[in-house]
């Protein structure tokens, strides 16, 4: 599954990672906050395209009123195959305001406004959460916070279950590791394990190859394996995962020209959307230059152009580009030099 990540999962790269194989994709996670607002950006994040799916749209918010009330109305707006509930994002300006992973402070909140969203829409209710806030909280009372041999991250699971979700997603490590050291997939595991457990268990991190994948299902028994930071400039990963777990070998047929013909193609998807006309708001919703800037860090974080000699200047002039054809000229570039070191 294509993890949902903010700037990077917009319709136009959804659709290329669904077309090499991604079983479902996610959407960049909505305030719902801006939802009930009638913010534009906000709005256009959660038009979904039925090539998509099935697809799931993820909002985020800190109080039972707005999530619930932005949760009925991307049922009504965007008809997603299913909602999920962001209890995982890290970062300072949404987890310092108690939202995302921020409600790893507050469990029982983050139960309440998921049992309220569960019963106020029809569509199927799904959470993306974390091991825990800190490390010392891995091993905490959900309720009083105290020291205890039980995973915290276990208890949470069977509180959400009895909440009415219909899956979870785990993300190996606490907040406060943000996305630094190794993910922990053996809590993840074990919430798998547990026979009271009957939800599908979704792990995320970490999972960067094939092999991780594969290891991932084979390992700690997950029903579900989510990609997120290793799809950047290379979405064609699904289609070597999905063909590894089918035959055991990788997809031989995604030449050095074929990947390159798919980040073009991803620029010009990009540029695409940027500059899509939106007739239900009557307004041109971004520029060209802003669909270059969407991609340029897709492109620049490819893993096609590790270990070519001196490619830093490269990186960053594509970082810095402002059109197609300075892209396009770049890749090009990029090949020669590719071609060069392997002689």
């Amino acid at each position: 599954m294509l993890a949902p990540m903010e700037d990077v999962t917009d319709q136009a790269f959804r659709l290329l990672c669904k077309e090499f194989g991604a079983s479902m994709v996610y959407s960049e996670f909505v305030s719902a906050d801006a939802l009930i607002r009638n913010v534009n950006r906000s709005l256009e994040k959660i038009r979904v395209d039925d090539r998509e799916r099935p697809v799931a749209i993820q909002i985020y918010g800190r109080d039972v009123e707005s999530m619930v009330e932005a949760a009925k109305m991307v049922e009504s707006e965007a008809h997603p195959d299913l909602l999920d509930i962001n209890f995982g994002c890290p970062v300072k300006k949404v987890a310092s305001k108690g939202a995302g992973a921020g409600m790893l402070r507050t469990p029982q909140l983050m139960l309440d406004i998921t049992r309220e969203v569960v019963k106020a829409v029809k569509i199927p209710v799904t959470v993306k959460t974390r091991l825990g806030w800190d490390v010392p909280s891995l091993y905490a009372d959900i309720q009083t916070g105290s020291p205890t041999d039980r995973p915290f991250i276990l208890e949470l699971a069977l509180r959400l279950q009895d909440c009415g979700i219909k899956a979870l997603t785990i993300h190996g490590r606490t907040r406060s590791q943000m996305y630094q050291g190794e993910a922990d997939w053996t809590l993840i595991g074990a919430v798998k394990a547990d026979p009271r457990i009957h939800i599908p268990i979704i792990g995320n991190g970490d999972i960067c190859t094939a092999e991780q994948a594969e290891e991932a299902f084979r390992r700690y028994g997950v029903d579900g394996v989510m990609i997120g930071r290793a799809t950047f400039g290379q979405p064609w990963l699904f289609k070597d995962v999905r063909t590894y777990l089918d035959t055991g070998h990788h997809d031989d047929t995604m030449t050095l020209d074929w990947k390159l013909n798919v980040l073009k193609r991803q620029i010009r998807a990009s540029v695409a959307y940027s500059l899509r006309e939106d007739n239900a708001l009557k307004e041109r919703k971004r520029t060209e230059l802003g669909g270059i800037i969407h991609v340029r860090r897709h492109l620049a974080n490819s893993p096609i152009f590790k270990g070519i000699p001196d490619f830093r200047q490269t990186r960053i002039r594509i970082l810095r580009a402002e059109t197609q054809e300075e892209l396009f000229a770049l890749l090009d570039e990029a090949k020669e030099k590719i071609v060069k070191s392997e002689e």
